[in-house]
């Protein structure tokens, strides 16, 4: 059995040497700060909670941490190689040094991370959209290191080249383009005035689409539950048109003897029966309407 009494003095302990404890991290505005001590992994508050950048953070409590310094560049740097690094292109500024990319080696990032997707990078110095970069991911965030000195600098020249004009993903054609490349340009162009009315196009187009599936859904719906009332009584759906509030429909009886008639959509009753009733059209559904043509053809 676990010794109340102990499991408490170790907590104490820890929570003492925690306020004693001044540990470096990165953090972005309105985020939290994490450290591992003595194997426990520990989630701040961030004090401010607008400081964003590498800083030495101290802690106030078990909940929040305050910003002491900024870290030394050597100290960053130390930080970042603990973690396993990837080449990316920045595609846009999300907000402040956050920016949105893409990797640059699809295969690499497939075979470490088991998948190859946009990736939102922290901390970006000095960002231009479509540059190349250094980004370390520590498991839960990606953060930047470096630009990619080993990246040729002209294919983000004609990125940005094509993107001021506006060229169409689908149409860039430059020598030595890869797919990453096109990836990353896809998305910095989802950015500009024609991506957006693009973006704009393709919504309302799948909008479109989605509205003519469930309209010919319900129309095969419609059209199977009036087959099925007619075919009860012995009688065929030929056509029908949907008039709102009610169905035009088109039907034959077993001889093969045209009818057209109102039915209501709610409970199949007549609305108006096509032929003479004597006034006793809603007296009838469309199953008995059948029923009565097929009995009586010198009604017609």
């Amino acid at each position: 059995m676990t010794d109340v009494r102990k499991l408490i003095g170790k907590l104490a302990a820890q929570e003492a040497r925690l306020q004693q404890t001044t540990f470096l991290a990165p953090c972005v505005r309105g985020g939290s700060v994490k450290t591992r001590i003595d194997g426990m992994v520990y989630t701040f508050a961030q004090e401010p909670p607008d400081a964003e950048g590498w800083g030495l953070f101290h802690p106030l409590d078990v909940e929040r941490a305050e910003w002491v310094e900024e870290a030394g560049l050597m100290q960053v740097e130390a930080y970042l190689k603990l973690f396993p690094a990837f080449r990316v292109r920045l595609a846009f500024r999300m907000q402040h040094r956050t920016w949105l990319a893409y990797p640059a080696n699809e295969s690499d990032a497939r075979q470490r991370l088991g998948q190859a997707h946009p990736v939102v990078v922290h901390l970006v110095e000095h960002g231009a959209a479509l540059e190349q970069i250094v980004a370390r991911w520590d498991g839960a965030a990606w953060w930047f290191e470096a630009e990619d000195r080993r990246a040729d600098p002209r294919f983000a020249d004609a990125l940005r080249q094509a993107l001021r004009q506006e060229e169409e993903p689908e149409t860039l054609h430059l020598s030595g383009l890869t797919p990453e490349m096109r990836a990353a340009y896809s998305l910095a162009f989802s950015r500009t005035d024609a991506g957006r009315a693009r973006r704009q196009q393709r919504i309302e187009a799948e909008r479109a689409h989605r509205q003519a599936e469930r309209a010919h859904r319900r129309q095969q719906r419609d059209e199977a539950r009036l087959g099925e009332a007619l075919a009860f009584a012995g009688g065929r759906l030929r056509d029908f048109q949907d008039r709102d509030d009610y169905w035009l429909v088109e039907w034959l009886t077993q001889d093969g003897q045209r009818h057209q008639s109102a039915i209501n959509k709610q409970d199949l009753t007549v609305i108006s029966a096509g032929i003479c009733l004597a006034g006793q059209d809603e007296d009838f559904d469309l199953q008995s309407l059948v029923s009565v043509m097929t009995q009586r053809p010198d009604w017609m």
